[in-house]
């Protein structure tokens, strides 16, 4: 058997393997006594919902991993790219139009695929707890944008990858690092301002005690900002959210519609306080870094496997192109990729804590940011007692439980907060 098809298959069958087991300890690390913690934000019937609403979760999850990876091997067996290839060359054009149809078709053969799984959670599951608020219109209104933009977009970086890698020698990789890294930071410019509001109305916050407040607090913190907007979350779900976009001066907070109305002027204030905390604590920019330094590593793996003749005959493929190459490395990397997103939800665990600190320390308000987690936790049926090995390989975010220990373990004195211990 070829060499590489042997490890492509391990590393499908494997990380699948994987993924389930993790899922099943989940499911069965389960306490089925609510957390004294709780008490008073959970029901007793609130909470078997959310369980079951995991539990749902997780066996459509199974169900989805099963058939996806499944269609991938039968394709990767039955010479299934080599046919899409033969497709793409059948146009007669030159490298960089046939690998963007090569990719295009791929893309959209998985995406058509993956459309049903799509309607069943969004219309079956979210609606059956009460989130969903998606309607059929705007379902296939979200999926033509998404399908625009990465045309758009993925084309122009496609395109680019694909020219520096045939005309620009040893040192394309290099390139290709400098050209996405460049790119990518235009991107948070752009994307507030023009690809967000393609998916929903940002509207600048009314005046009233919310802005005020959140003003002040910014203003306390030396936090410069373009403004506070409001994002109508609520025409897909019920479930809440805030963050940040952009960087210095163009930074914006959004609030979800749904957010505000569930939560109080104190509570929203230590939310945007968290997040002001990343920004003050440097989390943005260290994430950055890295990412940058990541997708350097990729590219220059990339380029030892470029029109790699072994790896096409394991993708049974008649012809080698770089277009085609970039699509299989992505199933060689995934090990590393792993590897590293592990390490990168360590790192992120910790922001994490340390946001929660700076919000309790800066706005002096820790029960508020208490009491908004729990919320947030109750409102989107969050999973309070996740199995250890889940929260240290996939989470990027440290359990609700743990997070309210940590700000409980802080106390103030004199305006200052130290830790009890």
């Amino acid at each position: 058997m070829n060499i590489y098809l042997l490890i492509i298959l391990i590393i499908l069958i494997g990380t699948y393997l994987l993924d389930l087991i993790i899922d099943i300890l989940d499911v069965r690390h389960f306490k089925t006594e609510l957390p004294e913690e709780f008490k008073g934000y959970y029901d007793t019937e609130r909470y078997r919902i959310s369980q079951e609403y995991l539990r749902e979760n997780t066996r459509f999850g199974i169900i989805s991993d099963t058939v996806s990876t499944s269609i991938i091997i039968l394709f990767i067996l039955f010479a299934g790219f080599n046919a899409v290839d033969q497709f793409a060359r059948g146009f007669n054009l030159g490298s960089i139009p046939t690998g963007l149809i090569f990719t295009g078709t791929l893309m959209l053969l998985f995406q058509i695929i993956l459309i049903p799984f799509s309607i069943y959670r969004t219309f079956v599951i979210e609606e059956k707890y009460g989130f969903n608020k998606t309607t059929p219109r705007t379902f296939i209104l979200d999926i033509f944008k998404s399908w625009l933009l990465i045309a758009v977009i993925g084309g122009i970086v496609l395109s680019a990858i694909l020219w520096f890698f045939e005309k620009t020698g040893a040192w394309a990789w290099f390139y290709c690092w400098i050209a996405l890294t460049i790119f990518q930071i235009l991107l948070m410019y752009i994307a507030p301002v023009i690809i967000m509001p393609l998916f929903n109305k940002f509207l600048p916050l009314e005046d009233g005690p919310l802005r005020k407040e959140i003003e002040n607090y910014a203003v306390s913190q030396n936090f410069r900002m373009k403004g506070v907007f409001t994002m109508d979350g609520s025409k897909r779900s019920t479930k809440s959210n805030a963050f940040f976009t952009s960087f210095g001066r163009f930074r914006r907070i959004v609030l979800f519609d749904t957010l505000i109305e569930k939560h109080s002027v104190d509570e929203l204030v230590s939310i945007l306080a968290h997040e002001m905390g990343h920004y003050k604590k440097r989390h943005v920019l260290k994430n950055l870094t890295i990412a940058v330094l990541t997708s350097g590593l990729m590219f220059y793996v990339l380029s030892l496997f470029i029109n790699n003749v072994q790896l096409f005959d394991a993708f049974k493929m008649e012809k080698t192109s770089v277009y085609a190459s970039l699509f299989f490395f992505g199933l060689l990397y995934a090990p590393i990729e792993m590897i590293l997103s592990v390490f990168g939800n360590i790192l992120s665990r910790r922001h994490e804590y340390d946001a929660d600190a700076f919000s309790a320390r800066t706005y002096k308000k820790p029960g508020s940011m208490i009491s908004a987690l729990k919320k947030l936790s109750v409102e989107n049926l969050i999973n309070l007692t996740p199995h250890p090995l889940k929260v240290f390989l996939t989470y990027s975010h440290p359990p609700v439980l743990e997070r309210i220990q940590a700000i409980r373990n802080l106390s103030f004195q004199n305006g200052n907060i130290r830790s009890l211990d």
